[in-house]
């Protein structure tokens, strides 16, 4: 019998897998790229990892968990492949999650030494999340790493390079690939340990579902401290032979679009916001080479749809659903079967539960379990807390076809009992988002006296009133408890850098706007 989907994931390291491509695809071939513009080739990669990694294992132990603070950039990727060549685990912090949590995520994890660059803190003007990292981690500086490469590195470097089986270190399929954090739109992040057979599963995965021609150019913005980031553009093109396009932000609007052109991108990573605003600012012609664009992290909205289409023509906008913990693909549509208003087909190798939610018919919170899914979450103390018997509970409502495409209802959290009836809060988003398309919305539920919960619309536009909702809802046939009738203005909406809402600090932005009412 042929081995299983899951067996044949669990039988080669991330070091091996990368090694393996260039083999596949041809050591000289051209695999990574920057802004910089100075291609690396497989060859080029792999001494680079060895000589980086040799400076790097003279100030850390095996299997030590190392803090990498980098954008998504060629120096990001060598770092990250540099740990794996000594067996060090990476460990990729959030930059944009503020103090508090950075120092929380280098607590939970027992980072003690960071990995980043001067360059990088300066553009970033990142000198206070640094000073709070300087009292409880060793900071390290990548140009000073650099700058101490002598011959013999180099020569280590080659050597290595023709013989990477002899001198990577010896580690499992099974062993850490990775420890990332989850985004924290509801709530503190949660570190997630992903194995490096989780990692390299998710990538077989997502190639047995989309077929992906090794003369592709992925061009990925997003971060590489988030799980689509790393997956999706630095080891899902480098392990199936596309170069990798690394940009360091997804926030740089008006230039991505004709880099996307110059660099002569087949694929773009994003979010729904992002593309938005990619499509906005671009000329004509700079995203219609594109093969198709693969949106997560948040739902794509039908103007997001149409705004590419009459902008760029016939360039699939693929959305997909995923989670940290899933490596992170769980289900994307396909350039040939996309289907707007579903997150796609499910990625060969996933098993799925639905368990019923009361008060919402027609869908139930999704359990998944497959090669993909992670060794668990880190607990307090260094211990780990594994899914019960492989299952990730992802919080989600979905309703699942015959033929396994999902249609995300929205998170368990995100519904509110308004008069005794189950209310999406998404669904209410939806209702602003097809009144004032142009404009970003997002809804929230608070205590009620009489009803129990009720609607909070906070949006960035700034005429908006409750009647155009109310009269979009009774054309549609919506129920009017799901029309907030209370509406909150704002420069703009809140987001996390990852492009996702971020919930918490608009829960803070409505608990603020309550208080002043209640005060008045």
């Amino acid at each position: 019998m042929p081995p299983t989907f899951e067996a044949r994931q669990a039988q080669t390291t991330l070091f091996e897998a990368l090694v393996a491509a260039a083999r596949k695809y041809g050591p000289k071939k051209p695999i990574l790229e920057d802004q910089e513009r100075k291609p690396l080739t497989y060859t080029d990669l792999i001494r680079a990892s060895f000589a980086l990694g040799r400076k790097i294992a003279a100030f850390t132990r095996p299997g030590e968990r190392v803090g990498v603070m980098l954008p998504s950039s060629a120096a990001g990727v060598v770092t990250f492949f540099a740990l794996h060549a000594i067996g060090r685990t990476p460990t990729m912090l959030n930059f944009t999650a503020g103090i508090r949590n950075l120092r929380a995520a280098c607590e939970l994890a027992g980072v003690t030494r960071v990995l980043t660059a001067h360059r990088f803190v300066e553009q970033g003007k990142l000198h206070d999340l640094i000073d709070a990292l300087e009292t409880m981690t060793t900071v390290t500086y990548l140009e000073e790493v650099r700058e101490s490469v002598g011959l013999a590195d180099k020569l280590y470097a080659a050597a290595a390079g023709a013989l990477p089986g002899r001198f990577a270190a010896k580690t499992r399929p099974s062993d850490a690939g990775v420890i990332l954090f989850t985004s924290g739109s509801f709530g503190a992040p949660r570190g997630v340990m992903l194995t490096q057979a989780n990692l390299i599963a998710n990538v077989r995965q997502v190639g047995a579902h989309i077929a992906l021609d090794p003369n592709w150019v992925m061009f990925n913005p997003l971060p590489i401290f988030h799980c689509f980031g790393l997956t999706g553009g630095v080891l899902l093109p480098l392990l199936c032979g596309m170069k990798a396009f690394e940009y360091p932000s997804p926030l740089h609007i008006k230039q991505i679009p004709a880099l996307v052109k110059d660099a002569k991108a087949s694929i773009l990573l994003a979010t729904d916001t992002f593309v938005n605003q990619y499509a906005r600012a671009a000329e004509p012609g700079e995203l219609s080479g594109l093969e198709f664009v693969v949106c997560g992290a948040e739902r794509v909205r039908d103007e997001t749809h149409n705004l590419i289409a009459e902008r760029f023509g016939p360039v699939p906008l693929l959305e997909g659903y995923g989670a940290t913990e899933a490596a992170p693909v769980i289900a994307v549509n396909k350039p040939g079967d996309n289907r707007r208003g579903t997150v796609g087909g499910l990625v060969p190798g996933m098993e799925i539960r639905l368990e019923p939610v009361d008060g919402i018919p027609g869908g139930g919170r999704l359990y998944v379990r497959g090669p993909n899914i992670m060794a668990g979450y880190l607990a307090p103390g260094g211990g780990l807390e594994p899914p019960v018997d492989g299952w990730h509970d992802t919080g989600d409502v979905v309703s699942i076809s015959p033929d396994n495409w999902l249609k995300i209802q929205g998170r368990v959290k995100r519904f509110a009992k308004v008069g005794g009836e189950m209310v999406s809060l998404a669904a209410a988003e939806d209702l602003a988002a097809g009144v004032w398309p142009d404009c970003r919305h997002a809804v929230v539920a608070v205590a009620d006296a009489k009803k129990g919960e009720r609607l909070v619309l906070v949006t960035d536009r700034r005429d908006a009133d409750p009647a155009p909702l109310v009269a979009h809802a009774q054309a549609l046939g919506a129920p009017e408890i799901a029309v907030p009738r209370k509406i909150i203005r704002v420069p703009e909406i809140p987001v996390l850098g990852t492009g996702k809402t971020d919930y918490v600090a608009l829960q803070r932005i409505v608990d603020a706007d309550l208080r002043a009412s209640r005060a008045a």
